[in-house]
């Protein structure tokens, strides 16, 4: 379990630092911690290439947290169990409970 606890908090330093290093506004935020779970789950080339983080980097903060929304598909098909994360990220996202 040592092992595994310690690969997993390798791959969570890196997504935190591919965040800071793509989201270059508002670092170290509870919004940071949300753009870190999306990009660990959807990949650091998603978020880069996602409107999530253009709205995200020009401050558009309220517009960013909308967009978490729009990734709940797999295979074409909407997901409940990625419905619930990014309702949840986007909560975090916005520093709600």
């Amino acid at each position: 379990m040592e092992e595994v606890d310690g690969l997993l908090a390798e791959d969570l330093a890196r997504f935190l630092a591919g965040v800071r290093r793509l989201c270059t506004v508002d670092d170290l935020s509870p919004r940071h911690l949300a753009l870190t779970s999306f990009a660990f789950n959807v990949g650091l080339g998603n978020l880069q290439a996602s409107t999530l983080r253009a709205k995200h980097n020009r401050e558009d903060f309220d517009g960013a947290a909308d967009e978490f929304l729009k990734w709940n598909l797999a295979g074409g098909k909407v997901l409940q169990g990625l419905v619930t994360r990014r309702k949840d990220e986007r909560a975090m996202y916005l520093g709600q409970p």
